[in-house]
C-alpha cells in the first residue's frame, strides 16, 4: 500500500501522487522513515549569513550591525519564500495543518509565502519602516504559535517553512526560524 507521507489518508495500491498535497506516495512502511538531514538547512544559513556579510562590508561604511541584519532578514525572507513557492499548492496545504489562521482560512497559505516575500523586498529596497519591523515581529510570532501548541501537544506534523520540496526534520527548527526572525525585527526597531 502506497500512502503519502504527509496526508496518511490519502492511499493507493500503486505508486502516484496525493490528492491533497501532490507529494509522491511512498510505501506504507517506508513512512516516517525517510533520511533527512539538518545539512540543507545549515547550508542555507550559512550562505545567507555570507553573502549578507560580504555585502554589509563591501559598503564603503565598513561593518555595521544595523545593515547586516537587514541584509540578513532579506535574505532570509526571499529564501524561505521562493523555497514555499516552489510548490505553493503543498506548501498551502501542509501550512494548513498547523498554522492557527491557515486552518481557518486555507488561503492564507497561499498568500504567506508573498508576505515573506514582501518583507525581503521591502528590506532590500530600503522600504522598510517601523510598522513593517511590527509586522514581521507579529507574523512570525503568530506562525510559531501554531507549531508551538502542536509541539506541546505531541502531535505529529510535517512543517512546511522551507516548502514541501526539501526534506528537512524542521518541526522544532521552526521555532527557532520564526521567533528568531521576530527577534532580529525587534533588535532593528532598538537599535534604529
Amino acid at each position: 500500500m502506497y500512502v503519502c507521507p504527509m496526508h496518511s489518508d490519502q492511499k493507493s495500491d500503486k505508486p502516484s501522487k496525493c490528492n491533497k498535497c501532490g507529494m509522491n506516495l511512498v510505501l506504507e512502511i517506508e513512512v516516517g522513515k525517510e533520511k533527512e538531514s539538518y545539512l540543507p538547512i545549515y547550508i542555507i544559513v550559512a550562505l545567507i549569513v555570507v553573502v549578507s556579510f560580504v555585502v554589509t562590508i563591501s559598503a564603503d561604511a565598513g561593518f555595521d550591525i544595523y545593515i547586516f541584519l537587514k541584509n540578513f532578514m532579506a535574505g532570509f525572507f526571499l529564501i524561505f519564500a521562493m523555497f514555499k513557492l516552489i510548490d505553493l499548492k503543498g506548501f498551502a496545504e501542509g501550512y494548513a495543518t498547523y498554522d492557527l489562521l491557515a486552518k481557518r482560512f486555507y488561503s492564507y497559505g497561499y498568500l504567506y509565502p508573498f508576505i515573506e516575500l514582501f518583507f525581503g523586498l521591502s528590506m532590500i529596497a530600503e522600504f522598510y519602516t517601523v510598522e513593517i519591523l511590527w509586522a514581521e515581529v507579529f507574523v512570525m510570532i503568530f506562525s510559531g504559535t501554531g507549531v508551538l501548541i502542536k509541539l506541546l501537544n505531541k502531535e505529529k506534523f510535517r512543517c512546511v517553512c522551507l516548502g514541501t520540496v526539501l526534506k528537512v526534520p524542521l518541526t522544532k527548527v521552526t521555532l527557532v526560524e520564526d521567533f528568531g526572525m521576530a527577534a532580529l525585527a525587534v533588535l532593528m526597531i532598538i537599535i534604529s
